[in-house]
């Protein structure tokens, strides 16, 4: 029988599959039959402080309307007793996902401040997230903000959230660092206990009847997958902590290669939305059968044996992969 486990963030997996942030993960009843598909852990969709704030605001802007023109409703603004705001009702899915499934539940959070990060995340964790993800998505578009003020900000977020939480930690990283492998080295000195690679940029879009922005989703496609694995090759065997893939996995060649390289895991989210959650059972069987014909005997003994330090031709993630791809086209 081949094994499928593996280690994530001190967390021992059944397999490497994790469903990540998607309406599937915000929803009980598809949260079970992921984890019936055979999910590993999965991954709740973001809290979004900025969200929460602005929850907050409206509901303010509504109370104080309730007073206008009347001196005695100025001491009585009610809320009513059973309102549940953004922040209750992700805390009440995090507590319904726990105690329905059996497989590792990771919170992520997107904050805006010190104090919300913080705050937010204790209460992550005290509503029973098994891990956090801290999705920061920062797009550094000020020109005073360089290179080292942008990388600070996570290390700086890492260390005081680390201050405050036991839990295991991710970040969740984009390629858009100068030095993707110097910027893992920080974070695993700053604590962390894994990073994700890659998180993917939403481009915005431009109405061109009103001129106005709007937003624009793009499921990821089988060629984002390529990036995540050449990284996660060249950096597995330069540190320690856990390492998972995000990105344009959609087949079992793809998520086999992540592991070749030396992933610990793999998030899954576009092809399950496209195909379901029952998607990940037909993923996993193709994994056992690649594992039994090539006579390994369990996902720990394959995993990393790609990797840069382990290939036959390391410089093949390096320069010269781009000499051979130039060389190798033909019209």
């Amino acid at each position: 029988m081949i094994d499928l486990s593996t280690q994530y963030l001190g967390l021992k997996l059944k397999n490497p599959l994790v469903p990540s942030s998607s309406p599937l993960t915000g929803n009980l009843d598809d949260a079970r039959r992921l984890e019936d598909a055979g999910a590993a852990a999965i991954v709740l969709p973001s809290l979004f402080e900025e969200s929460v704030h602005f929850e907050q605001k409206q509901l303010d802007k509504y109370v104080h309307s309730q007073a206008l023109g009347s001196y005695e409703a100025e001491s009585f603004q009610p809320v009513p007793c059973d309102y549940k705001g953004e922040l209750d009702n992700y805390l009440d899915h995090l507590h319904h996902v726990k105690s329905s499934l059996n497989i590792p539940v990771i919170a992520s959070l997107n904050g805006i401040s010190v104090s919300g990060w913080i705050d937010f995340g204790k209460e992550l964790v005290e509503a029973g997230a098994d891990a956090l993800e801290l999705n920061v998505y920062y797009i550094a578009a000020d020109p005073e903000h360089d290179g080292k003020h942008v990388e600070n900000r996570y290390i700086e977020l890492l260390a005081d959230l680390r201050e405050q939480i036991s839990l295991p930690i991710t970040m969740k990283l984009s390629s858009q660092f100068s030095s993707v492998a110097n910027m893992v080295s920080k974070l695993q000195k700053a604590s962390a206990n894994g990073v994700v690679l890659f998180n993917r940029f939403y481009q915005p879009d431009i109405d061109l009847e009103t001129l106005r922005i709007k937003p624009h989703l793009e499921l990821s496609t089988a060629d984002e997958a390529l990036l995540r694995i050449r990284w996660i090759a060249l950096i597995r065997s330069r540190i320690e902590i856990s390492l998972a893939a995000t990105g344009g996995f959609h087949q079992a060649d793809d998520i086999i290669k992540a592991l070749l390289a030396g992933a610990d895991a793999v998030y899954l989210c576009s092809v399950l939305l496209e195909k379901g959650p029952e998607f990940c059972t037909e993923l996993l069987q193709q994994l056992q059968n690649w594992l039994t014909e090539h006579e390994y005997e369990s996902v720990q003994q394959m995993q990393g044996s790609v990797s840069q330090s382990c290939a036959i031709d390391p410089a093949a993630y390096e320069h010269s992969n781009y000499v051979d791809v130039i060389k190798s086209y033909r019209r």
